[in-house]
């Protein structure tokens, strides 16, 4: 066994491996940017080296910096985590040159399944079924069109590079095709430096179901299915083990296939295996078909975990250490039901976009296992993926896992920034998924009752009021004194909206209040306050924001009694920036025409491309911004003349 390794990577997967190597007595090397010099995965190290500035293409993309790192500091492998340059075969090959282990599979098997066409072709050869569509070397617009519409749509376009649902379209008419093309092959090009794409059937009723692998450069086996078909922007949000509905035959077939496609490429290492599954009706063993392999360990793991009893981290260490498989298929089992819930900071009603912010309040149910690379007063920095953490939660069958997800996103708190907590407790409640009836379009088709705005009660205003007043606390404050008045105003801001908030307090234990007219009672009875009869829910103050943890966490701004002046909307005229990020594209200049929803810019930001869009008619008469800027969220972009 390894003495010592370093961790090419950051946030909780750099967490994750450190647990299990650190428990097996392996020491760790971290490295880090300037944005994560005070990260979690820095501090649980044994020690840590600085690799560059906060962009990853200054830092963690830096093979060569990395690579120097583990020589200095006489580490004898690298595990890569995942993304960055976890599925980069020439970073592979530069690590064996120097001498050191690489924890994954060889450059070649890398380079097999790197592109997607590539690796269609092979498994055909393999005898694993594949969805119809093209992987030609030929790209041309016109070829593309035609393939697409002898494929016959709805058509997927996806890069041949990568994954993550990046450089992926959706293309359901003949008309939107070129745009879709355009678009995808851009995306592609930024985030692997590779345009090509293929063109793929649609299953209409997709499940996205994959199998983990495990192999030790001949033999492999397989640890089951995940299913992963909640997804948004075709990225994964809830993914659990083992998949609804699947029956012996099923999982049988499936997993012979993917055993047969890392066996193909002398697979070493976790592996996952992708499969599009006809979701249509009862699981079928015709019915599933390859997509791509991941060959590195997936985020979604710790469910796979969870019902295996296997640390894949551990057996990563050990067959990269020289060992054989640790287990043989025969004695691999399920035992029940796994659920994996990712939390982002994310603006869910904004679509889902990136947010930023400092980490005012963050804690999670002993419960359910946790793995977060971040701590309360640490930031979601703009350079990296804004995961928060992943929250897994075990049960012996699929419904009691199912209810201890739910409890556990709604004990969960976050404050600080904005999250898609909410999103998650809805999607964990929702009817058809808790019958099992999953499939990648649902939160599509459900998307407004999904993101509906959580109801807000008086109670939770007063709440909010009370810790922001520092009317919970014992004391003084909480009944009379002479220099206090007996009525007081607590105003607070909901969105957009001042509340008139209006307190009489009656004595230290009792409190009269009213929300925009609503009387509401707070007693305090043996040290606990109740607010309209419930027991008051726990308040973060911070910042100027007291966020109340019920409903998965209801902001409200605490208002200067002196300055209560609602800001004025904005009319429309400026596109501005949602979020921190670089300007990739720029289509509009000045005096050009436009129509609502046209798109006018591009902006990158946390490893995906947004489309910024014409709020209404008009022209344009300012181009604020050029392609390569680098801007802060809210900073204006186009600026478009007053309307008539």
């Amino acid at each position: 066994m390894f003495d010592k390794i370093l961790i090419a990577n950051r946030g909780e997967i750099a967490c994750r491996v450190m647990d299990t190597a650190q428990a097996m007595g392996v020491r760790c090397v971290a490295v880090y940017s300037d944005a994560d010099a005070g990260a979690k995965h820095v501090a649980m190290a044994d020690e840590a080296v600085h690799i560059g500035a906060s962009p990853p293409g200054q830092s963690y993309l830096r093979g060569d910096v990395i690579i120097q790192a583990a020589l200095d500091t006489g580490a004898q492998a690298i595990h890569p985590g995942y993304g960055f340059l976890s599925e980069n075969p020439d970073f592979v090959d530069a690590v064996a040159t120097a001498g050191l282990t690489f924890i994954g599979p060889s450059a070649q098997a890398i380079r097999a399944m790197g592109l997607k066409d590539a690796a269609k072709a092979l498994m055909v050869e393999a005898g694993v079924p594949v969805v119809p569509g093209y992987h030609g070397a030929d790209q041309s617009d016109d070829l593309l069109a035609t393939e697409a519409a002898q494929i016959g749509y709805p058509v997927l376009i996806k890069a041949v590079a990568g994954g993550g649902g990046k450089g992926m379209r959706l293309v359901e008419t003949p008309g939107a095709f070129a745009d879709a093309l355009d678009s995808a092959r851009s995306e592609a090009r930024n985030a692997f430096g590779n345009a090509d794409v293929l063109i793929e059937k649609f299953v209409t009723h997709p499940r996205h179901i994959e199998v983990q692998v495990f192999g030790d450069g001949s033999r492999a086996v397989h640890l089951f299915e995940r299913d992963c078909s909640l997804q948004r922007r075709h990225q994964k949000v809830i993914e659990e083990a083992p998949a609804p509905g699947m029956t012996p035959e099923m999982r049988d077939a499936m997993g012979q296939a993917a055993v047969k496609a890392a066996e193909a490429i002398g697979y070493a290492g976790a592996g996952t295996v992708e499969f599009i599954v006809d979701g249509s009706g009862p699981l079928r063993t015709d019915g599933f078909f390859f997509m791509e392999m991941n060959t590195r360990l997936q985020v979604e793991h710790p469910v796979t975990e969870a019902i295996t009893g296997v640390d894949l981290v551990e057996w990563q260490l050990r067959v990269a250490a020289g060992e054989g498989l640790p287990m043989n298929q025969d004695a691999l089992t399920i035992t029940g039901h796994s659920f994996e819930a990712r939390l982002y900071a994310e603006d869910v009603p904004a679509g889902f976009l990136p947010a930023t912010g400092t980490l005012t309040q963050l804690a999670f149910p002993q419960a359910a296992r946790a793995d977060s690379g971040v701590r309360p007063g640490d930031e979601i920095s703009p350079f990296y993926d804004p995961m928060i953490a992943k929250l897994i939660v075990h049960g012996p069958s699929r419904a009691v896992a199912l209810s201890r997800l739910r409890r556990a996103l709604a004990e969960t708190q976050v404050a600080g920034t904005v999250t898609n907590l909410a999103f998650l407790g809805a999607l964990a409640g929702h009817a058809g998924f808790g019958r099992g009836e999953v499939d990648t379009s649902l939160i599509a088709r459900d998307i407004d009752a999904l993101t509906a705005a959580p109801q807000v009660h008086a109670a939770h205003a007063v709440a909010a009021a009370m810790a922001a007043s520092g009317l919970d606390q014992p004391g003084p404050a909480a009944g009379f004194s002479l220099w206090q008045p007996l009525r007081r105003a607590v105003p607070l801001m909901r969105g957009d909206t001042v509340l008139d908030i209006q307190v009489a307090v009656a004595g230290p234990d009792l409190q009269h209040w009213t929300v925009d007219g609503t009387t509401v009672e707070a007693h305090r009875r043996q040290g606990r306050w109740s607010v309209g009869g419930q027991p008051m829910p726990d308040v973060a103050v911070s910042g100027g924001v007291a966020t109340v943890f019920d409903g998965y966490g209801i902001a409200f701004d605490i208002v200067d009694p002196l300055d209560v002046a609602a800001t004025a909307a904005g009319d429309g005229n400026v596109i501005e920036a949602p979020m921190p990020g670089l300007v990739r594209a720029v289509f509009a200049k000045p005096g050009d025409t436009v129509a609502a929803g046209d798109r006018l810019a591009v902006l990158e930001a946390m490893k995906m491309e947004h489309a910024l869009l014409a709020a209404r008619d008009g022209t344009v008469a300012e181009v604020l911004a050029q392609v390569g800027d680098q801007v802060t969220a809210g900073a204006a972009l186009i600026r478009l003349e007053d309307a008539a």
